[in-house]
């Protein structure tokens, strides 16, 4: 019995020295991988997208965090004979350059600057959409360039008073995100190509948006986090665009976005809509992508 026991102790520890290892090895190869990446140069680095579409209407597509310029491809060959797409690939995902960067907001919108005005989505007719953390870029280059776009959509917009509030409604959330936001959040970003794998795939994403979740650094997943989402003051930054149209189509059951909080958020907007998805969650445009098209078509139809 004696003998028995040494053996099950023994073989738990080498279990767990053999996960060890494989952790420190993934988080190692991800820690090089940035490290030895170039420093960026918006020079030589230009964003990864693609113009899709002929109709008349312009529209700039920005994903949300961990996403693609792919993640817009649902019933897109529906709107493309009314509207001309540019769909980008944010600094740090997708395809574009993965270097080594703080991945600000400023960084981020001139990235995006380069893009649309070398496509000329930039002339005042474009409309800016945006999911997530494109949503929060969305409203930053509306504010920044309030004459280079009609106006903006804005999906699951992750507004938060504070990066307490953000962090208390993390903590409450699934056992992931308790990790991804906790004190070990970036070590545990460094570990992605352990847990973005099928078996851990949410049932709200699809088979391909989820492939190419995998398509980022650390560095550019928790920089984009803290220095895009949790850093910037919505509040002040949307001051001058507060009399321009903007419409906010947020699902009430989004645990990443809290629709109480875009709610109140859009009181202070004069030409704004706030349209309330019952039991919608963060990708409620995966789910119906064309009620999404038609949500904007329709909003930007309207006579002010």
């Amino acid at each position: 019995m004696k003998y028995m026991m040494i053996k099950i102790i023994k073989r738990a520890l080498i279990a767990v020295l053999v996960i060890l290892a494989l952790f420190t090895s993934v988080a190692g190869y991800q820690y090089l991988t940035v490290a030895l990446a170039p420093e960026y140069n918006p020079e030589t680095m230009p964003l990864n997208y693609e113009v899709v579409g002929s109709g008349e209407r312009n529209i700039v597509l920005i994903h949300g965090l961990a996403g693609s310029k792919n993640y817009w491809r649902r019933d897109l060959e529906k709107i493309s004979g009314t509207y001309r797409l540019l769909l980008v690939d944010l600094l740090g995902f997708g395809d574009s350059p993965k270097p080594q960067s703080e991945y600000t907001l400023q960084i981020q919108l001139a990235a995006l600057e380069n893009i649309i005005s070398k496509e000329g989505f930039h002339r005042g007719e474009s409309l800016i959409v945006g999911h997530s953390l494109g949503a929060v870029l969305s409203l930053a280059l509306f504010a920044k360039h309030p004459d280079w776009f009609k106006g903006a959509t804005v999906i699951g917009l992750p507004f938060f008073e504070s990066k307490g509030q953000f962090l208390e409604q993390m903590s409450s959330d699934s056992f992931f995100d308790k990790l991804a936001v906790g004190r070990y959040g970036k070590l545990f970003c460094m570990l992605h190509p352990l847990y973005i794998v099928k078996w851990f795939k949410p049932k709200n994403l699809t088979d391909d948006v989820f492939k190419d979740s995998k398509k980022h650094t650390w560095q550019s997943y928790y920089n984009s986090l803290n220095e895009v989402i949790l850093k910037t003051d919505l509040f002040t930054l949307t001051k001058n665009i507060r009399d321009r149209k903007i419409l906010f189509i947020q699902g009430t059951n989004d645990k990443v976005a809290p629709f109480v909080n875009v709610e109140k958020f859009t009181r202070s907007f004069n030409q704004a809509k706030l349209i309330e998805v019952q039991d919608g969650d963060h990708q409620l445009f995966l789910k119906e992508p064309f009620e999404v098209w038609k949500a904007i078509g329709d909003f930007f139809d309207e006579k002010s």
